[in-house]
C-alpha cells in the first residue's frame, strides 16, 4: 500500500502508552518520510468525536491493559472509530504482570471497525498502582525496541492490502475472554471496583487531578468530591504535585503489594508481524 499519513492514536492516563505509541509512530513516519498526526482520546471531551481514516493511513493505536483486557470504559467509544481501510498497529501496555487478552481484543476491535492490523506489540509500562512495579518503563531499552519494530513495520507496509490477514497475536477466542480477578491468599476475590482515592492535607486545590482524570470524575471546585466512577488509572495519584492523592482501602493495598512482590522480574516486550 502507498502510505500518505501516519497517525498516533492513544488513551494514556499516566503517559506510558503515549510514550510507546509516539516512539513507534515517530520512527515509522521518519522511515516513510511523512509527518505525524496525533489523536489523544484520554480525556472525556476527546471521546466525543474521532478522526476520519482512509486507505493510505497507517495508525499506531494504543491502550493500556486493565485486568487483562482493553479498558471496558473505552469500548463504546472504540465502536465509533472507523478505519476506512487504514493499516493499523495495535499496541498495548501492561504493568509487568501480563497483557492476557488485551492485544487480541484491540486487534479484533480494529479489524471489526475497518482497519487492517498488520503488526502488533505489547510493551511494559510502570504499573498504574505502583511507583516500583516496572518503575521507569518504558525505558531506553524498550524505546530502542520500539524504534526497531517501527523500522520493520515500515518495510512491511508496501505488502499490506485488502487481502492482508490480521496479524496473529496471542490470546483467547472472543467467547472465552474474561477479566483478570485478583484474589487473596485464601483464594477469595478482591473487589476494588468501587474504591476511590482519598485526598490528604497536603492538597492545595490546584485542580490538576480534576484536569487529568480520564473519566471527568473529580469535581474541580472540590477535588475531594467524586462525581463519577474511579477506574484506578493512577492519573490523579501520579500527577499530583503535592502527593496528596492516595488509597487506603485494604483490598487495594493488598492487591498492590501482591503485584509488587509477585512480579519483580523484568517482563519482556512482545512484537508481532
Amino acid at each position: 500500500m502507498k502510505t500518505e499519513r501516519v497517525w498516533k492514536m492513544y488513551w494514556s492516563a499516566t503517559g506510558t502508552t503515549k510514550i510507546v505509541v509516539s516512539a513507534i509512530a515517530d520512527r515509522l513516519a521518519a522511515e516513510l518520510g511523512l509527518a505525524v498526526e496525533t489523536y489523544d482520546f484520554t480525556l472525556p471531551a476527546a471521546r466525543r468525536t474521532a478522526p476520519e481514516f482512509a486507505a493510505g493511513d497507517v495508525v499506531v493505536f494504543g491502550t493500556p491493559t486493565y485486568a487483562g483486557r482493553v479498558p471496558n470504559v473505552l469500548l463504546k467509544y472504540l465502536e465509533t472509530v472507523k478505519g476506512g481501510g487504514a493499516a493499523a498497529i495495535p499496541v498495548v501496555t501492561f504493568g509487568n504482570r501480563a497483557f492476557d487478552d488485551a492485544l487480541i481484543e484491540l486487534r479484533d476491535i480494529l479489524t471489526d471497525n475497518g482497519f487492517r492490523p498488520f503488526a502488533g506489540a505489547a510493551f511494559v509500562g510502570e504499573h498504574s498502582f505502583s511507583k516500583t512495579l516496572a518503575a521507569g518503563r518504558p525505558d531506553v531499552d524498550d524505546l530502542l525496541l520500539a524504534a526497531q519494530f517501527a523500522g520493520q513495520a515500515a518495510a512491511r507496509l508496501a505488502g499490506v492490502d485488502g487481502q492482508t490477514p490480521p496479524v496473529e497475536v496471542p490470546g483467547r477466542a472472543r467467547e472465552a475472554r474474561t477479566y483478570y480477578q485478583p484474589r487473596d491468599r485464601a483464594g477469595n476475590p478482591v473487589d476494588i471496583r468501587k474504591v476511590k482515592p482519598l485526598t490528604g492535607e497536603a492538597c492545595d486545590q490546584c485542580g490538576i487531578c480534576a484536569a487529568v482524570c480520564p473519566m471527568g470524575s473529580i469535581n474541580p471546585e472540590n477535588v475531594r468530591e467524586y462525581t463519577g466512577i474511579c477506574i484506578k488509572c493512577g492519573a490523579c495519584v501520579k500527577k499530583c504535585p503535592q502527593g496528596a492523592k492516595y488509597y487506603d482501602d485494604a483490598g487495594y493495598l493488598y492487591h498492590k503489594t501482591e503485584l509488587e512482590e509477585g512480579y519483580k522480574r523484568r517482563a519482556e516486550v512482545r512484537l508481532f508481524f
